[in-house]
């Protein structure tokens, strides 16, 4: 299986409800790396998972929307705790999404699976990864 990784970062804020977050049920900030890896069984015709270019330029859009944002304060995700996790998740559909509608260019048919991993710091990361429908 071949792979490509682009990176970007996002920064936002956001506070949680229970017990278990302790003083992160206040708002507070977070700075993410985020990694989006593409995935294929076979290279392209050029020799590429995907234009990287456009990996990346897409990855930017997407994370775009979450920027600067107050996560409670987003519809999107009312009630819901935006943990690392959860986020991975969004940023993962969101990536398919644009993937699907065709936005990595036509390189990107190839691409069966994607993993999204959302870094918090240099210890702590969580991921989603999932397979990509044709």
């Amino acid at each position: 299986m071949y792979s490509l990784t682009v990176r970007d970062h996002i920064m936002i804020a956001h506070s949680f409800k229970g017990e278990i977050f302790g003083p992160a049920q206040r708002l507070h900030g977070a700075t993410y790396v985020v990694d989006c890896e593409l995935k294929r069984p076979a290279l392209d015709a050029d020799g590429l998972v995907v234009d990287i270019g456009k990996a990346s330029a897409v990855l930017g859009e997407v994370l775009a929307a979450l920027n600067y944002r107050n996560l409670d304060d987003e519809p999107d995700f009312a009630g819901q705790n935006t943990t690392t996790e959860f986020l991975a998740g969004v940023v993962f559909e969101r990536m398919a999404a644009r993937i699907k509608a065709g936005d990595l260019g036509p390189g990107a048919a190839g691409l069966t699976a994607m993993r999204i991993t959302l870094a918090e710091s240099h210890v702590a990361w969580a991921a989603y990864e999932g397979e990509l429908g044709g």
